[in-house]
């Protein structure tokens, strides 16, 4: 995909850099990982430290130093994470600030407004983003989204078919507001986003207006939120079938490998997800094998290194210019210590390491399409083929 700030190859895994930095890294260290496009959001950059001083500063990608392609969201997820503290209508959605308890009011002309201010390659239309599921009687990670669903409900009782249907109608409504005032479509490729939480009726009603109108590209909002892994993965099959061909395809907040994978058999050609980044600030490490927790025991002695093999500047320091003893990788025990002792630097040697985790299964991806070579991709990644959802016989 071309945009005035350079191209990136797809499928594509975008770094998330909420508040225009990708957390502990300097902008070529991002780079260094391969990372080829980056995510903002509107949310957030509006709070602080506010769209004015950015476009003051020539835009996001000076502002934060990043030469590359940038996309910005639009605010919609904002709206569902936090609907406990918000407030949305047919207009638009009002929010209480995180940063001082001040009501803000987000339309999609604002939203759009924003982004335009920001200057991002990409930018999303503002959707109302439902929840997946009923969250009445969801798993207990939704306790914010049952508040607000009991509360918004009719005489406080939810009904989950008719909150899809008004999200869907509203999503198509502020689509085509978003679309209207958008101020910079010559340099700035607006997607639009369907919704339709779990329910495939719902996505194909959404699939059908949204793609209606004539956009660069198009998105799947609201999956991963909180359903399953097969959920996720049927969800994604019936929408993105529903897609134009000829458009990206971006699959929002994914994921795990094993639904990338999933997704990208499925014809989806964009993907982000904070899994790499807030992990590792966590102590956890994705390696082929699965995952390492920095804070056990047993790292406490081993002196390898995250994972060998690795090109990534924690695993191969010799390889992107650091000057350790005898180019020595990073060892676990000394990441684990880091991690015990509060240093700032496991968070960034993790950091680099799954993004690099991230973006090489993005290149083998890459390479099994162009080759046509599936079996291949499953022996380089053993652990992800088997958890595939509806990879038997594919991968």
């Amino acid at each position: 995909m071309t945009t005035p700030h350079g191209a990136f190859d797809t499928p594509a895994f975008m770094a998330v850099g909420t508040k225009a930095n990708v957390k502990g890294l300097m902008p070529q260290q991002v780079a260094a990982t391969r990372t080829q496009v980056v995510l903002n959001n509107t949310y957030h950059l509006m709070l602080r430290p506010g769209e004015q001083t950015i476009e003051a500063a020539g835009g996001a990608h000076r502002f934060m130093g990043w030469p590359g392609p940038i996309l910005t969201d639009s605010g919609g997820y904002q709206a569902y994470s936090m609907a406990d503290i918000n407030d949305i209508d047919d207009d638009g959605v009002t929010f209480k600030s995180i940063v001082n308890g001040s009501k803000i009011r987000m339309t999609p002309e604002r939203s759009i407004e924003v982004q335009n201010s920001i200057g991002a390659d990409i930018i999303m239309a503002f959707d109302d983003c439902p929840p997946s599921m009923d969250p009445t009687v969801g798993p207990t990670n939704q306790t914010r989204i049952r508040i607000a669903a009991i509360r918004d409900g009719a005489k406080g009782v939810y009904d989950h078919a008719a909150r899809l249907r008004i999200a869907n109608e509203r999503t198509v409504r502020w689509l085509e507001r978003c679309k209207a005032a958008h101020a910079r479509s010559e340099d700035q490729a607006l997607f639009g986003i369907v919704q339709g939480g779990t329910d495939l009726e719902a996505r194909a009603w959404s699939a059908e207006r949204i793609t209606a109108i004539d956009l660069p590209g198009y998105a799947i909002g609201g999956v991963a939120v909180g359903e399953l892994q097969d959920d996720i993965a049927s969800v994604t099959r019936h929408t993105a079938a529903l897609l134009p061909e000829d458009k990206p395809r971006y699959l929002m907040g994914v994921g795990y490998e094993w639904d990338i994978v999933a997704a990208v058999l499925a014809g989806v050609d964009m993907f982000d997800c904070v899994l790499p980044t807030r992990n590792a600030r966590n102590g956890q490490a994705f390696v082929r094998e699965g995952t390492l927790r920095f804070r056990n025991a047993r790292h406490e002695r081993d002196f390898g290194p995250i994972e060998a093999g690795c090109g990534c500047a924690a695993c191969d320091p010799a390889g992107h210019g650091w000057a350790t003893p005898d180019g020595q990788p990073f060892s676990r025990a000394y990441i684990k210590h880091l991690f015990m002792a509060g240093e700032m630097l496991g968070p960034i040697l993790l950091t680099l390491h799954n993004l690099w985790h991230f973006q090489t299964l993005m290149l083998d991806i890459r390479q099994a399409i162009a080759e046509d070579d599936w079996p291949g991709f499953a022996q380089k990644w053993p652990r992800v083929a088997a958890a595939v959802p509806g990879g038997d016989g594919v991968v």
